[in-house]
Protein backbone atom coordinates (compact mmCIF):
# COMPACT_ATOMS: atom_id res chain seq x y z
CA UNK A 1 0.00 0.00 0.00
CA UNK A 2 2.78 2.63 0.80
CA UNK A 3 4.71 1.36 -2.13
CA UNK A 4 1.58 2.13 -4.60
CA UNK A 5 1.43 5.87 -2.98
CA UNK A 6 4.81 7.20 -3.36
CA UNK A 7 4.91 7.55 -7.64
CA UNK A 8 1.63 9.50 -7.45
CA UNK A 9 3.01 12.01 -4.54
CA UNK A 10 6.04 12.27 -7.04
CA UNK A 11 4.18 13.06 -9.79
CA UNK A 12 1.86 15.69 -8.41
CA UNK A 13 4.96 17.61 -7.28
CA UNK A 14 6.39 17.07 -10.19
CA UNK A 15 3.34 18.77 -12.04
CA UNK A 16 3.22 21.48 -9.87
CA UNK A 17 7.11 22.25 -10.01
CA UNK A 18 6.90 22.07 -13.83
CA UNK A 19 3.83 24.82 -13.88
CA UNK A 20 5.62 27.10 -11.82
CA UNK A 21 8.84 27.11 -14.57
CA UNK A 22 6.32 27.52 -17.24
CA UNK A 23 4.95 30.62 -15.31
CA UNK A 24 8.20 32.26 -14.77
CA UNK A 25 8.57 31.84 -18.60
CA UNK A 26 5.59 33.25 -19.57
CA UNK A 27 6.50 36.68 -17.36
CA UNK A 28 7.48 39.04 -19.92
CA UNK A 29 10.92 40.97 -19.19
CA UNK A 30 10.80 44.27 -17.71
CA UNK A 31 9.86 47.05 -20.09
CA UNK A 32 11.71 50.50 -20.30
CA UNK A 33 10.27 53.87 -19.94
CA UNK A 34 6.83 54.96 -21.84
CA UNK A 35 7.36 56.79 -24.78
CA UNK A 36 5.71 60.25 -24.68
CA UNK A 37 5.12 63.07 -26.84
CA UNK A 38 6.18 66.53 -25.99
CA UNK A 39 5.91 69.87 -27.07
CA UNK A 40 7.44 73.02 -25.85
CA UNK A 41 5.57 75.97 -24.57
CA UNK A 42 5.93 78.90 -26.43
CA UNK A 43 4.35 81.94 -26.35
CA UNK A 44 1.20 82.22 -28.70
CA UNK A 45 -1.21 84.93 -29.95
CA UNK A 46 -4.85 84.29 -29.10
CA UNK A 47 -8.46 86.47 -29.74
CA UNK A 48 -10.04 87.03 -26.48
CA UNK A 49 -13.60 86.11 -26.85
CA UNK A 50 -16.74 86.17 -23.96
CA UNK A 51 -19.93 85.31 -25.20
CA UNK A 52 -23.42 86.43 -23.73
CA UNK A 53 -26.74 85.80 -24.88
CA UNK A 54 -28.31 88.95 -26.84
CA UNK A 55 -31.35 90.22 -28.68
CA UNK A 56 -31.27 92.59 -32.12
CA UNK A 57 -33.23 95.49 -31.29
CA UNK A 58 -34.54 97.98 -34.56
CA UNK A 59 -32.16 101.44 -33.96
CA UNK A 60 -35.76 103.13 -34.44
CA UNK A 61 -39.25 102.26 -33.89
CA UNK A 62 -42.44 104.15 -34.82
CA UNK A 63 -46.29 103.50 -33.71
CA UNK A 64 -48.05 104.94 -36.76
CA UNK A 65 -51.20 106.16 -35.24
CA UNK A 66 -53.81 108.51 -36.58
CA UNK A 67 -53.66 112.61 -35.67
CA UNK A 68 -57.44 113.03 -36.84
CA UNK A 69 -60.53 111.34 -36.65
CA UNK A 70 -62.22 110.50 -39.93
CA UNK A 71 -62.96 107.50 -42.16
CA UNK A 72 -59.88 105.16 -43.82
CA UNK A 73 -60.24 105.75 -47.35
CA UNK A 74 -57.27 103.77 -48.23
CA UNK A 75 -54.55 101.82 -47.65
CA UNK A 76 -51.15 102.51 -49.93
CA UNK A 77 -48.40 100.08 -48.86
CA UNK A 78 -47.97 96.81 -49.00
CA UNK A 79 -47.88 95.10 -45.55
CA UNK A 80 -43.92 93.39 -44.53
CA UNK A 81 -42.08 95.60 -47.37
CA UNK A 82 -39.45 98.33 -46.84
CA UNK A 83 -40.66 102.15 -47.58
CA UNK A 84 -38.77 105.25 -47.36
CA UNK A 85 -39.41 108.41 -45.17
CA UNK A 86 -42.07 110.40 -46.60
CA UNK A 87 -44.24 108.02 -47.91
CA UNK A 88 -47.62 107.75 -47.90
CA UNK A 89 -49.19 105.22 -46.00
CA UNK A 90 -52.92 105.75 -45.23
CA UNK A 91 -55.52 107.93 -47.19
CA UNK A 92 -58.37 109.83 -44.72
CA UNK A 93 -61.64 111.33 -46.04
CA UNK A 94 -60.59 114.70 -46.96
CA UNK A 95 -63.48 116.77 -47.83
CA UNK A 96 -64.67 117.61 -44.59
CA UNK A 97 -61.30 119.10 -43.94
CA UNK A 98 -61.54 120.91 -46.85
CA UNK A 99 -64.23 122.38 -45.98
CA UNK A 100 -63.56 123.65 -43.13
CA UNK A 101 -60.18 125.30 -44.19
CA UNK A 102 -62.39 127.08 -46.91
CA UNK A 103 -64.27 128.54 -44.02
CA UNK A 104 -61.28 129.38 -42.14
CA UNK A 105 -59.71 131.70 -45.00
CA UNK A 106 -63.17 133.09 -45.65
CA UNK A 107 -63.32 134.42 -42.22
CA UNK A 108 -59.59 135.73 -42.73
CA UNK A 109 -60.84 137.54 -46.15
CA UNK A 110 -64.16 139.11 -44.38
CA UNK A 111 -61.68 140.46 -40.95
CA UNK A 112 -58.91 141.60 -43.53
CA UNK A 113 -61.45 143.27 -45.73
CA UNK A 114 -62.87 145.08 -42.26
CA UNK A 115 -59.36 146.02 -40.93
CA UNK A 116 -58.79 147.85 -44.56
CA UNK A 117 -61.71 150.04 -43.57
CA UNK A 118 -60.58 150.57 -40.00
CA UNK A 119 -57.16 151.73 -41.25
CA UNK A 120 -58.82 154.56 -43.46
CA UNK A 121 -60.95 155.69 -40.50
CA UNK A 122 -57.82 156.26 -38.60
CA UNK A 123 -55.89 157.70 -41.12
CA UNK A 124 -58.97 159.99 -41.35
CA UNK A 125 -59.00 160.81 -37.63
CA UNK A 126 -55.45 161.52 -37.69
CA UNK A 127 -55.62 163.74 -41.00
CA UNK A 128 -58.60 165.72 -38.86
CA UNK A 129 -56.23 166.25 -35.75
CA UNK A 130 -54.81 169.62 -37.47
CA UNK A 131 -58.37 171.00 -37.86
CA UNK A 132 -61.03 172.95 -35.51
CA UNK A 133 -62.72 169.58 -36.28
CA UNK A 134 -60.30 167.34 -35.10
CA UNK A 135 -60.43 165.55 -31.78
CA UNK A 136 -58.39 163.34 -30.18
CA UNK A 137 -60.56 161.40 -28.77
CA UNK A 138 -61.81 160.43 -31.80
CA UNK A 139 -58.01 159.48 -33.47
CA UNK A 140 -57.52 156.99 -29.92
CA UNK A 141 -60.56 155.45 -30.62
CA UNK A 142 -59.97 154.67 -34.50
CA UNK A 143 -56.47 153.19 -33.27
CA UNK A 144 -58.16 151.09 -30.86
CA UNK A 145 -60.51 149.87 -33.42
CA UNK A 146 -58.00 148.87 -35.92
CA UNK A 147 -55.54 147.16 -33.23
CA UNK A 148 -59.00 145.39 -32.22
CA UNK A 149 -59.09 144.04 -36.04
CA UNK A 150 -55.39 143.60 -36.57
CA UNK A 151 -55.42 141.01 -33.75
CA UNK A 152 -59.27 138.86 -35.02
CA UNK A 153 -57.04 138.59 -38.37
CA UNK A 154 -54.24 136.98 -36.71
CA UNK A 155 -56.18 135.00 -34.90
CA UNK A 156 -58.27 134.02 -37.78
CA UNK A 157 -54.98 133.22 -39.59
CA UNK A 158 -54.03 130.64 -36.69
CA UNK A 159 -57.54 128.92 -37.11
CA UNK A 160 -56.43 128.42 -40.56
CA UNK A 161 -53.27 127.06 -40.51
CA UNK A 162 -54.81 124.80 -37.93
CA UNK A 163 -57.30 123.22 -40.39
CA UNK A 164 -54.27 122.84 -42.90
CA UNK A 165 -52.54 120.85 -40.07
CA UNK A 166 -55.62 118.78 -40.19
CA UNK A 167 -56.33 118.64 -43.50
CA UNK A 168 -52.83 117.49 -44.16
CA UNK A 169 -53.03 114.84 -41.71
CA UNK A 170 -55.47 112.94 -43.56
CA UNK A 171 -52.45 112.00 -45.74
CA UNK A 172 -50.65 109.90 -42.97
CA UNK A 173 -46.62 109.46 -44.02
CA UNK A 174 -43.92 107.56 -42.58
CA UNK A 175 -41.14 109.65 -40.63
CA UNK A 176 -38.47 107.08 -41.30
CA UNK A 177 -36.66 104.90 -43.31
CA UNK A 178 -38.25 101.23 -42.49
CA UNK A 179 -40.17 97.48 -42.43
CA UNK A 180 -43.49 98.05 -42.38
CA UNK A 181 -45.23 95.66 -40.62
CA UNK A 182 -49.04 94.47 -40.65
CA UNK A 183 -51.99 96.91 -41.15
CA UNK A 184 -54.76 96.97 -37.81
CA UNK A 185 -57.41 99.03 -39.56
CA UNK A 186 -58.74 98.07 -42.99
CA UNK A 187 -60.69 100.70 -45.66
CA UNK A 188 -64.00 102.36 -44.43
CA UNK A 189 -63.00 101.98 -40.42
CA UNK A 190 -63.06 105.10 -38.76
CA UNK A 191 -60.03 105.76 -37.56
CA UNK A 192 -59.48 108.16 -33.86
CA UNK A 193 -56.15 109.66 -32.23
CA UNK A 194 -57.14 107.12 -29.42
CA UNK A 195 -57.77 104.38 -31.85
CA UNK A 196 -54.36 102.60 -31.30
CA UNK A 197 -51.76 101.75 -33.60
CA UNK A 198 -52.64 101.78 -37.05
CA UNK A 199 -48.95 99.88 -38.10
CA UNK A 200 -45.45 99.71 -36.53
CA UNK A 201 -42.71 100.71 -38.44
CA UNK A 202 -38.80 99.22 -37.93
CA UNK A 203 -35.80 100.75 -38.74
CA UNK A 204 -32.95 98.08 -40.69
CA UNK A 205 -29.98 99.05 -41.33
CA UNK A 206 -27.82 99.78 -38.82
CA UNK A 207 -29.67 97.08 -36.00
CA UNK A 208 -28.62 97.23 -31.93
CA UNK A 209 -27.60 94.22 -30.40
CA UNK A 210 -28.14 94.42 -26.64
CA UNK A 211 -26.99 91.83 -24.21
CA UNK A 212 -26.94 91.84 -20.13
CA UNK A 213 -23.46 91.27 -18.54
CA UNK A 214 -22.92 90.56 -14.86
CA UNK A 215 -21.17 92.98 -12.87
CA UNK A 216 -18.21 90.72 -12.26
CA UNK A 217 -18.14 89.93 -16.12
CA UNK A 218 -18.08 93.74 -16.47
CA UNK A 219 -15.56 94.76 -13.99
CA UNK A 220 -13.20 92.33 -15.84
CA UNK A 221 -13.68 93.10 -18.87
CA UNK A 222 -13.22 97.00 -18.15
CA UNK A 223 -10.08 95.88 -16.52
CA UNK A 224 -8.72 93.57 -19.87
CA UNK A 225 -9.43 96.46 -22.49
CA UNK A 226 -9.38 100.04 -20.42
CA UNK A 227 -6.05 100.75 -21.33
CA UNK A 228 -6.34 99.36 -25.00
CA UNK A 229 -8.50 101.78 -26.34
CA UNK A 230 -12.33 100.70 -24.33
CA UNK A 231 -14.88 100.28 -26.45
CA UNK A 232 -12.64 100.62 -29.86
CA UNK A 233 -10.48 97.42 -28.37
CA UNK A 234 -13.35 95.29 -28.94
CA UNK A 235 -15.53 94.14 -31.89
CA UNK A 236 -18.76 92.58 -31.65
CA UNK A 237 -19.08 89.20 -33.82
CA UNK A 238 -22.99 87.44 -33.91
CA UNK A 239 -23.59 83.51 -34.17
CA UNK A 240 -27.21 83.07 -35.21
CA UNK A 241 -29.65 80.90 -34.06
CA UNK A 242 -28.72 78.24 -36.98
CA UNK A 243 -24.87 78.47 -35.74
CA UNK A 244 -24.34 80.30 -38.82
CA UNK A 245 -21.69 83.33 -37.93
CA UNK A 246 -22.97 86.96 -38.87
CA UNK A 247 -20.66 88.04 -41.94
CA UNK A 248 -20.69 92.07 -40.86
CA UNK A 249 -19.26 92.72 -37.33
CA UNK A 250 -19.87 95.73 -34.65
CA UNK A 251 -19.15 98.03 -32.45
CA UNK A 252 -19.82 98.56 -28.77
CA UNK A 253 -21.56 101.71 -28.36
CA UNK A 254 -23.44 102.26 -24.67
CA UNK A 255 -23.41 100.33 -21.54
CA UNK A 256 -26.16 101.40 -19.12
CA UNK A 257 -25.90 103.15 -16.08
CA UNK A 258 -27.80 101.59 -13.74
CA UNK A 259 -27.86 97.70 -12.47
CA UNK A 260 -30.85 95.69 -12.90
CA UNK A 261 -31.17 95.18 -9.27
CA UNK A 262 -33.21 91.58 -9.61
CA UNK A 263 -30.30 89.94 -12.34
CA UNK A 264 -27.52 92.30 -10.71
CA UNK A 265 -26.40 92.90 -14.42
CA UNK A 266 -25.46 95.75 -16.17
CA UNK A 267 -27.27 96.33 -20.01
CA UNK A 268 -24.33 96.33 -22.61
CA UNK A 269 -25.33 97.46 -26.83
CA UNK A 270 -23.48 97.85 -29.75
CA UNK A 271 -24.79 98.31 -33.30
CA UNK A 272 -24.11 95.90 -36.22
CA UNK A 273 -24.87 96.50 -40.38
CA UNK A 274 -27.62 94.82 -41.79
CA UNK A 275 -27.14 94.89 -45.31
CA UNK A 276 -29.43 93.70 -48.10
CA UNK A 277 -28.49 90.02 -48.79
CA UNK A 278 -30.39 90.41 -52.67
CA UNK A 279 -30.97 92.80 -54.66
CA UNK A 280 -34.18 93.90 -53.95
CA UNK A 281 -35.09 94.59 -58.11
CA UNK A 282 -34.64 90.74 -58.30
CA UNK A 283 -37.01 89.57 -54.98
CA UNK A 284 -40.20 91.05 -53.96
CA UNK A 285 -38.80 93.38 -51.48
CA UNK A 286 -35.32 93.49 -49.49
CA UNK A 287 -34.18 90.35 -47.56
CA UNK A 288 -32.24 91.17 -44.86
CA UNK A 289 -30.32 88.51 -42.27
CA UNK A 290 -31.36 90.26 -39.10
CA UNK A 291 -34.79 90.88 -37.56
CA UNK A 292 -35.66 92.75 -34.56
CA UNK A 293 -36.74 91.20 -31.92
CA UNK A 294 -34.44 88.15 -32.78
CA UNK A 295 -32.10 85.92 -30.36
CA UNK A 296 -28.11 85.70 -31.03
CA UNK A 297 -25.34 84.51 -29.37
CA UNK A 298 -22.92 87.81 -29.18
CA UNK A 299 -19.17 87.29 -29.38
CA UNK A 300 -17.60 89.95 -27.49
CA UNK A 301 -14.33 89.62 -28.90
CA UNK A 302 -10.74 91.66 -28.79
CA UNK A 303 -9.11 93.65 -31.98
CA UNK A 304 -5.61 92.63 -31.32
CA UNK A 305 -4.39 89.12 -29.92
CA UNK A 306 -2.42 88.70 -27.12
CA UNK A 307 0.30 86.78 -26.24
CA UNK A 308 -0.43 84.20 -23.80
CA UNK A 309 1.64 80.63 -23.45
CA UNK A 310 -0.08 77.71 -24.85
CA UNK A 311 -0.08 74.57 -24.71
CA UNK A 312 -2.27 71.74 -26.85
CA UNK A 313 -6.12 71.46 -24.41
CA UNK A 314 -5.17 67.06 -24.74
CA UNK A 315 -2.29 67.78 -22.29
CA UNK A 316 -4.22 69.42 -19.48
CA UNK A 317 -5.33 67.23 -17.00
CA UNK A 318 -8.03 67.51 -13.73
CA UNK A 319 -8.73 66.43 -10.58
CA UNK A 320 -10.34 67.34 -7.49
CA UNK A 321 -7.75 69.76 -6.51
CA UNK A 322 -7.69 71.83 -10.09
CA UNK A 323 -5.89 71.37 -13.59
CA UNK A 324 -2.42 69.87 -13.97
CA UNK A 325 0.06 69.18 -16.81
CA UNK A 326 3.18 67.11 -17.01
CA UNK A 327 6.12 68.15 -17.83
CA UNK A 328 9.78 66.26 -18.55
CA UNK A 329 12.05 67.33 -16.24
CA UNK A 330 16.65 67.30 -16.83
CA UNK A 331 16.75 63.50 -15.74
CA UNK A 332 13.67 62.79 -18.08
CA UNK A 333 11.39 62.08 -15.51
CA UNK A 334 7.60 63.02 -15.80
CA UNK A 335 6.78 66.21 -13.07
CA UNK A 336 3.26 66.73 -12.42
CA UNK A 337 2.68 70.92 -12.55
CA UNK A 338 -0.49 72.53 -11.04
CA UNK A 339 -1.39 75.33 -13.49
CA UNK A 340 -3.97 77.86 -13.66
CA UNK A 341 -6.18 78.46 -16.83
CA UNK A 342 -7.39 81.25 -18.92
CA UNK A 343 -9.71 81.32 -21.04
CA UNK A 344 -9.28 78.44 -23.73
CA UNK A 345 -10.55 76.23 -26.59
CA UNK A 346 -10.98 73.00 -27.24
CA UNK A 347 -7.61 72.65 -28.60
CA UNK A 348 -5.96 74.91 -27.20
CA UNK A 349 -4.98 75.87 -23.35
CA UNK A 350 -3.91 79.73 -21.80
CA UNK A 351 -1.77 79.08 -18.86
CA UNK A 352 -1.79 81.71 -16.26
CA UNK A 353 0.64 80.20 -13.87
CA UNK A 354 2.36 77.11 -13.19
CA UNK A 355 4.26 76.69 -16.41
CA UNK A 356 7.07 78.32 -18.19
CA UNK A 357 8.66 79.56 -21.37
CA UNK A 358 10.16 76.40 -22.86
CA UNK A 359 9.23 73.60 -20.36
CA UNK A 360 8.32 70.53 -22.22
CA UNK A 361 4.96 69.69 -21.61
CA UNK A 362 3.78 65.90 -22.12
CA UNK A 363 0.85 66.12 -24.56
CA UNK A 364 1.05 61.82 -25.74
CA UNK A 365 0.51 58.48 -23.68
CA UNK A 366 -0.56 60.65 -20.39
CA UNK A 367 -2.26 57.18 -19.70
CA UNK A 368 1.23 55.56 -18.67
CA UNK A 369 2.70 58.37 -16.58
CA UNK A 370 3.22 58.62 -13.26
CA UNK A 371 4.82 61.49 -11.65
CA UNK A 372 8.89 60.93 -10.86
CA UNK A 373 8.38 58.36 -13.56
CA UNK A 374 11.06 57.90 -15.80
CA UNK A 375 9.56 58.81 -19.72
CA UNK A 376 10.84 58.37 -22.85
CA UNK A 377 10.15 61.87 -24.38
CA UNK A 378 10.18 62.63 -28.43
CA UNK A 379 8.00 64.95 -29.97
CA UNK A 380 4.73 65.11 -30.46
CA UNK A 381 2.82 63.99 -33.38
CA UNK A 382 2.62 66.41 -36.82
CA UNK A 383 -1.21 66.88 -35.61
CA UNK A 384 -0.60 68.45 -32.85
CA UNK A 385 2.51 70.65 -34.03
CA UNK A 386 -0.01 71.60 -37.09
CA UNK A 387 -2.34 72.77 -34.90
CA UNK A 388 -0.20 74.87 -32.48
CA UNK A 389 1.44 76.24 -35.71
CA UNK A 390 -1.50 77.38 -37.26
CA UNK A 391 -2.33 79.38 -33.49
CA UNK A 392 0.84 81.29 -33.95
CA UNK A 393 0.62 82.24 -37.82
CA UNK A 394 -2.95 83.85 -37.96
CA UNK A 395 -3.65 84.51 -34.44
CA UNK A 396 -7.09 84.16 -34.63
CA UNK A 397 -7.78 81.31 -32.65
CA UNK A 398 -11.03 82.15 -30.81
CA UNK A 399 -10.86 81.87 -27.06
CA UNK A 400 -14.34 81.24 -25.34
CA UNK A 401 -14.98 82.58 -22.22
CA UNK A 402 -18.45 81.74 -21.44
CA UNK A 403 -18.31 84.63 -19.35
CA UNK A 404 -15.28 87.60 -18.95
CA UNK A 405 -12.06 85.96 -17.52
CA UNK A 406 -13.53 82.79 -16.63
CA UNK A 407 -11.07 79.98 -17.28
CA UNK A 408 -12.88 76.62 -18.08
CA UNK A 409 -12.51 73.34 -16.67
CA UNK A 410 -10.44 70.74 -18.51
CA UNK A 411 -12.47 68.84 -20.57
CA UNK A 412 -10.39 65.17 -20.91
CA UNK A 413 -10.07 64.07 -17.26
CA UNK A 414 -7.22 62.10 -15.57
Amino acid sequence: MHLARAPIGLLIAGAVAFAATATVRAQPAASGPPAVGIIEVAKRPITESSEFLGRIEAVNRVNVVARVTAFLEKRLFKEGTEIKTGDKLYGLERAPFEADLASKQAQVAQLQATLENAKLTTDRARTLLGGPAGQQSTYDAAIANQRSFEAQVQSAQAQVQSSQINLDYTDIRSPIDGLVGRTAVTEGNVVTPGAGVLTTIVSQDPMYVTFPISVREELALRERYATRGGFNAVVIKLRLPDGRLYEQTGKLNFVNNTIAQSTDTFLMRGDIPNPTLHDPATTDGSIRELTDGEFVTVLLEGVQPVEVLAVPRSAVLSDQQGDYVFTVGADNKAEQRRIQLGQSTSTVAAVISGISLGDKVIVEGLQRVRPGQPVSPGPASALIQSSMRAVASDGRTQIDGGGAGEAKPAGNGR
